[in-house]
């Protein structure tokens, strides 16, 4: 089969070690293995001691006991026995579409988004119908728009809430209307749902909880802190479809090794206090980054939800991709040019990076933008 090249990805592969100022990253400023032991009240070097003895064999194929449980807590209708741990939501999103599409399938995705979610389809031989995000709606897509998109053939509608890289979230009353029209035509939605709102956790519509051949996907990296775990997850509510996605799971993954699963397993008993220690340093980066848009002429933005990503408008004559490549080497400062998103003119800021590397990091920007038509 063939692939487009996956455009964030290459872009922060071959840029972002170079950055001295990276705010271009979706991640809530990851934690420490020393922070992440301590939120379990662990002394460090005795935890280290602890884990020495810990043979390092394959350990639960599909996710610990314990860290089925602690996911399927975060959900209201769906049994621990249908979660799958996969690599990251990157490999649930995966493992979902691998299991369900076949060529000449008929999908919707939401458009522009996260990559994968349709062009992933689209080297399966699968026709995909892009659900527009709309700037004039404040990232939101039109239901009237899916309405004329989904026929009895559509399969899946592929969703990614809240939306990478604008931080757009779609709310519970919109995603009803979505099932409702899946619903009619017995199509699957799957949700990518990694960067929910720290501040609106506790109420997000995951996907699963609203439909019963919804799937939501989700992982450490993002909400949580901690992407070096490559530790994610498939949830349902139908047995059939976990039982679906098992025979797969095989073809793409043994298991998330015994280390990570034991890490994944600290952070998820721990996730309130580690969702205080973001909640507060994501609202305190959202203030700056609205005021620093506010001083800013040549710039404009819809404020994302509480989540860690960010899309910033540019009113300038260069190209996105050359004004980040100049950016770059001139000042250090790293973006992610929204062309990798399908979106010109734009860029994604990681505002939620440390609070002293992001007031640098827009300072520098701040200079560079006068110099530029």
């Amino acid at each position: 089969m063939e692939i487009k090249g996956f455009g964030v990805e290459e872009w922060l592969n071959e840029n972002e070690k170079a950055a001295q100022f990276d705010i271009s990253q979706s991640t809530i400023s990851s934690l420490t293995l020393g922070e992440l032991l301590n939120f379990d009240g662990q002394d460090s070097t005795e935890a280290f001691t602890k884990y020495l003895n810990t043979k390092l064999n394959y350990g639960w194929i599909e996710g610990s006991p314990e860290f089925k449980q602690l996911v399927a807590q975060l959900y209201k209708r769906v049994n621990s026995k249908n979660i799958l741990q996969t690599n990251g939501a990157t490999g649930g999103n995966f493992l979902t579409l691998f299991s369900l599409l076949n060529p000449g399938d008929h999908i919707i995705s939401l458009y522009p988004s996260y990559q994968q979610l349709y062009d992933l389809p689209k080297s399966l031989g699968v026709k995909v119908d892009e659900w527009d995000l709309e700037e004039d709606l404040n990232w939101q897509p039109s239901l009237d728009q899916l309405q004329r998109l989904i026929t009895p053939k559509t399969k899946m509608i592929c969703l990614n809430n809240a939306q990478n890289p604008t931080g757009s979230l779609l709310g519970k009353p919109l995603l009803e209307q979505v099932v409702k029209l899946a619903r009619k035509v017995d199509a699957y939605i799957l949700a990518d749902e990694v960067y929910q709102p720290v501040d609106k956790i506790d109420q997000f519509p995951n996907i699963a909880d609203l439909y019963e051949k919804g799937i939501s996907v989700n992982s450490l990296s993002k909400t949580y802190s901690v992407p070096g775990l490559r530790i994610g997850w498939i949830a349902t509510q139908s047995e059939k479809l976990a039982d679906t996605f098992r025979k797969y799971r095989d073809y793409t993954m043994i298991s998330g090794g015994v280390i990570n699963d034991t890490l994944a397993c600290i952070t998820l008993r721990n996730r309130k206090a580690i969702l205080q220690r973001n909640g507060k340093l994501v609202k305190n980066n959202h203030e700056i980054l609205k005021r620093w848009v506010a001083s800013q002429p040549k710039v404009e933005i819809i404020m994302p939800e509480q989540v860690s990503t960010a899309c910033i408008k540019l009113n300038i004559k260069m190209s996105d991709e050359d004004f980040c490549e100049q950016l770059l080497k001139k000042t250090g400062v790293l973006l992610v040019p929204g062309s990798r998103f399908d979106m010109p003119g734009h860029a994604r800021v990681g505002y939620c990076t440390d609070t002293k590397t992001l007031e640098m990091g827009l300072q520098k920007l701040a200079d560079f933008l006068k110099k530029c038509a």
